[in-house]
């Protein structure tokens, strides 16, 4: 009897515990189905593709903590002139993994095709190991942490041009090229944007603390990236693609066709607008911050505005099923170049913010696209190696743009002008050919 009523007292108290538990997670399982659903809708989930979303969100995550824990030490801690010295350091620095990239990764990892899910999980597992590496020195910002950077920064580009060379196996019926490219790159935004006040929160706990939180991101990401499909993988049902090259069937690089050599000038002039754009509004605004405003806000509200055009240019790439992307690139090379005119000829903080947003859309756009046209033109076993070629060129106008950005003098009129003469430039060297290839149509309609 006694044994009867301690458990009828006891059963009360265990439902109010499953009610309790089931009221905590919910939340969490709410929102993870919820992502789910997102990341898998529109065949996306049968496909596989679903699962390389996640993966990008994963990655974007752990690279946005990795880059918190930096900012502060290679930039906000020190005097203006001691920041240009440290910056221009970084920029060296960052030149050095696609120089490595290009003629070595690049064809390493067109040789493994059966192997790309162990690269990709590979490159998580560098970070997170590195990323503890530079715990112990981001505190003090010595020299040291600058090969750990290094590091970061060739795992980060390799994972980058594996994951773009995967999406044509994993793309869903009536899915284009631009649409599963944006869809991936969206979730790699919106991660970012989730996870940067936690890095930020963690900062303030101890500056090595985002790069523990970068390394549990990235150990998950290893182990995700096992559980991508097969097919990633697999080369059954591929063939190998051949290209001619003075009438032997031979593969080859320089052979892709006047329009990705003309949609890689029109990105590589936005990207070199990008990283003028980072450096040189960093400096002025912290010398001349937006009137009643501090430099820390003036920063914020360019960068966000940066930022928030990225995002809805990565939407966009989603929704332009009409158009070729030879016509998405120069639609957007023309926009950039409207609004740097406009931002020189009436200079204004407005403006800055304006031009910032318009060029975060505008790369985002046209990066898309030239992704679609390397996964479109380039054959199966060189797509790696032109993906981390092609990376290489861009990362390169982005030092570019960021070098010039860093020795100009603080004036904005002069700085806005050489913006607009970065995307003349060009817009005069490419947009013909362009425009040229979009006339005489593709051989592959998916793509548009």
């Amino acid at each position: 009897m006694a044994t009867a009523r301690s458990t009828d007292k006891a059963s009360p108290l265990r439902r109010a515990g499953r009610t309790v538990g089931r009221a905590l997670h919910l939340p969490f399982t709410g929102t993870a189905r919820s992502i789910r659903r997102a990341t898998h809708a529109h065949g996306a989930g049968e496909s596989g593709l679903g699962k390389l979303i996640e993966l990008h969100a994963v990655n974007g995550a752990g690279d946005v903590m990795i880059t918190v824990a930096l900012a502060s030490t290679v930039f906000f801690s020190v005097p203006t002139d001691q920041a240009r010295g440290r910056v221009a350091l970084y920029l060296a620095i960052t030149m050095a993994p696609f120089t490595l990239l290009a003629p070595v990764i690049g064809p390493l990892l067109d040789r493994m095709p059966h192997g790309r899910r162990a690269a990709m999980a590979g490159a998580m597992l560098a970070r997170a190991l590195l990323a503890l590496t530079m715990s112990g020195a981001v505190a003090t910002g010595g020299l040291e942490l600058y090969p750990a950077a290094l590091g970061v920064l060739v795992a980060s580009k390799a994972y980058g041009v594996v994951r773009s060379a995967v999406v044509p196996r994993l793309l869903p019926p009536r899915f284009s090229l631009v649409k599963a490219n944006s869809r991936v790159t969206l979730a790699g935004l919106l991660a970012t944007a989730a996870a940067a006040p936690i890095g930020a929160g963690l900062q303030h706990v101890g500056p090595q603390w985002p790069l523990y939180g970068a390394f549990c991101v990235f150990v998950a990401g290893t182990f995700l990236a096992f559980t991508l499909d097969h097919k990633v993988d697999s080369a059954k049902g591929e063939g190998k693609a051949q290209l001619v090259v003075h009438g032997a069937r031979k593969p080859g690089l320089r052979t892709v066709g006047a329009s990705v050599q003309n949609g890689l000038i029109a990105n590589a002039a936005l990207r070199s607008l990008s990283g003028f754009l980072i450096f040189f509004l960093a400096f002025l605004l912290r010398e001349h911050p937006l009137a009643g405003q501090s430099a820390a806000v003036s920063l914020g509200v360019v960068g966000v505005s940066a930022g928030v055009g990225n995002a809805l240019g990565t939407a966009a790439g989603s929704l332009l099923r009409s158009r070729g992307p030879e016509i998405i690139i120069v639609m957007a090379l023309t926009a950039a170049l409207g609004a740097a005119v406009c931002a020189a000829a009436f200079f204004s903080g407005v403006l800055m913010a304006v031009l910032g947003a318009t060029a975060g859309f505008t790369q985002a756009l046209a990066k898309l696209s030239l992704d679609a046209m390397l996964q479109r033109d380039v054959p199966e076993e060189v797509r790696t190696s032109a993906f981390a070629r092609s990376e290489t060129v861009l990362q390169m106008s982005w030092v570019f743009g960021g070098a010039i950005g860093i020795v100009l003098p603080l004036n904005g009129v002069v700085g806005m002008s050489v913006a607009a003469g970065l995307l003349a430039v060009g817009a005069a060297t490419s947009v013909r050919g362009l425009l040229s290839s979009a006339r005489r149509g593709t051989p592959h309609p998916r793509v548009a």
